[in-house]
C-alpha cells in the first residue's frame, strides 16, 4: 500500500505501448496549474527579486478541480500544460455515489489493508521515486479542456530535512509530454524544512496515527487555495500524500481513516485509472470549487492504482457537468539512491 508496486494486468507492457501513443483531452486544478507555472518560471526567470516573501510552492495535489491529477507539467508560452489525476474515460460514472457511510466502511478497509503492508525506510538522503502514466491538459485558463497523449511521467521526492528550496525532480516522456525527456527541479520560493509542503518518509512518521488528531493536524496545516473549501483541500493533501510519498504502514493507514471522516466523501463502485485497470473510487465534490476529485484502488488488494479529475462546472469553458480534466496511473513506486535513474522493475 505504500512501496510495493500496485497490481497490474497481464497484457500491461503491450497495452501501456498502446495507450502511450494514442491522443487525449482534458483539463486541471488551479493549483497545479500555478505549480508548474512557478517551476517553469523559476526555471526561465532566476532574477526572482530577493525582497519577495519566502513561501514553499503549493503541494502539486492530487486531483482538483480544472485540476489535478497525479501531476505535472509546465506551460510553455502562455499556455500551461499541466497535469492532473483523472480518469480515462470522460464520461462521469452513472453510479456515481454509494452515501457516506459505504465510503467511510471502503476507507477503513483500505485503511486495514495499509496496515498490514510494510514499507521500506527511506533515509535522508535517498528518493522516493513514483512512476505515472497520466493525461493532462494542453489548454489553456480560459479555452476548453484539451487532453494530451497518455504519457510517462516520473517524479524522485527528496529527503533532504531541509531547508531546502529544490525538493525533488520531475521528468516526462513519451508523445505529449512536455520538455520530453529533461530533468526539471522541483523548486519552492524560499526554503522549506520537511513538513506538509515536503513530506519526507522522517515527517509523516512522525505524525499522530490517531485518526482525529491527525486531521486537526492537517486543518491547522493545509493551506486553502481561492475558491476551495478547507474540506477540499484536506481531501487533496491526503490525496498527494497516498499518490506520491512512503510511509510506515500505521501512518498510511491513519491517513486513510482521517480521510472517512471528511464531510462528503463517497464511495463508486467502478472506477477506471489511466492504464485502464478497473477499481473502486473515493470520492468528493466540491461546490466551491466546483470540482471532483477520485481516488482509485484495486478491489481485492485495496491498493492505491491512480486519479481522476472532474470540472463539474465552469461558465467560461461551458461546463454544465462532470468533465474529465484529468487521470493517472501509479506503475511503480520505490526508494532509489539517485535521482534521474529509474529503479529496476519487480514482478509484473
Amino acid at each position: 500500500m505504500n512501496n510495493s508496486n500496485p497490481p497490474r494486468a497481464a497484457s500491461a507492457g503491450s497495452e501501456t505501448e498502446e495507450l502511450l501513443s494514442a491522443p487525449a483531452e482534458w483539463d486541471l486544478p488551479p493549483s497545479r496549474h500555478l505549480h508548474y507555472k512557478d517551476v517553469l518560471m523559476q526555471h526561465i526567470d532566476r532574477d526572482r527579486t530577493s525582497s519577495a516573501q519566502a513561501r514553499p510552492t503549493p503541494r502539486r495535489r492530487l486531483t482538483r478541480g480544472a485540476v489535478l491529477l497525479p501531476l505535472a507539467s509546465m506551460a510553455l508560452a502562455g499556455a500551461l500544460i499541466v497535469t492532473l489525476s483523472g480518469g480515462d474515460d470522460t464520461s462521469a460514472p452513472a453510479n456515481r455515489a454509494a452515501g457516506a457511510s459505504s465510503a467511510s466502511a471502503v476507507l477503513n478497509r483500505i485503511a486495514v489493508a495499509a496496515m498490514a503492508t510494510d514499507a521500506t525506510p527511506v533515509k535522508d538522503g535517498q528518493f522516493v521515486y513514483v512512476e505515472r502514466l497520466i493525461r493532462s491538459n494542453e489548454g489553456t485558463f480560459d479555452g476548453p479542456v484539451r487532453l494530451s497523449a497518455l504519457h510517462k511521467w516520473e517524479m524522485w521526492t527528496s529527503q533532504d530535512p531541509g531547508p531546502v528550496t529544490r525538493t525533488g525532480w520531475l521528468r516526462e516522456s513519451g508523445k505529449g509530454a512536455v520538455m520530453p525527456g529533461q530533468l526539471i527541479p522541483i523548486e519552492s520560493a524560499g526554503p522549506v524544512s520537511a513538513g506538509i509542503h515536503h513530506p519526507t518518509y522522517k515527517w509523516l512518521a512522525s505524525l499522530p496515527t490517531d485518526p482525529d488528531a491527525l486531521l486537526k493536524l492537517l486543518n491547522a496545516q493545509t493551506r486553502v487555495d481561492e475558491g476551495e473549501s478547507k474540506e477540499q483541500a484536506v481531501f487533496s493533501t491526503i490525496g498527494s500524500l497516498i499518490s506520491e510519498a512512503i510511509m510506515p504502514s500505521a501512518n498510511a493507514s491513519a491517513l486513510y481513516r482521517a480521510a472517512a471522516k471528511i464531510p462528503g466523501v463517497q464511495e463508486i463502485p467502478d472506477a477506471v485509472d489511466a492504464a485502464g485497470r478497473h477499481g473502486i473510487a473515493i470520492t468528493r465534490e466540491d461546490a466551491s470549487s466546483a470540482t471532483r476529485d477520485e481516488w482509485i484502488f484495486d478491489k481485492d488488494t485495496l491498493a492505491f492504482l491512480g486519479s481522476r479529475s472532474y470540472i463539474t462546472k465552469d461558465e467560461v469553458k461551458g461546463i454544465t457537468s462532470d468533465t474529465l480534466s484529468g487521470t493517472s496511473a501509479i506503475m511503480q513506486r520505490a526508494v532509489v539512491d539517485q535521482y534521474g535513474k529509474a529503479p529496476a522493475r519487480t514482478g509484473s
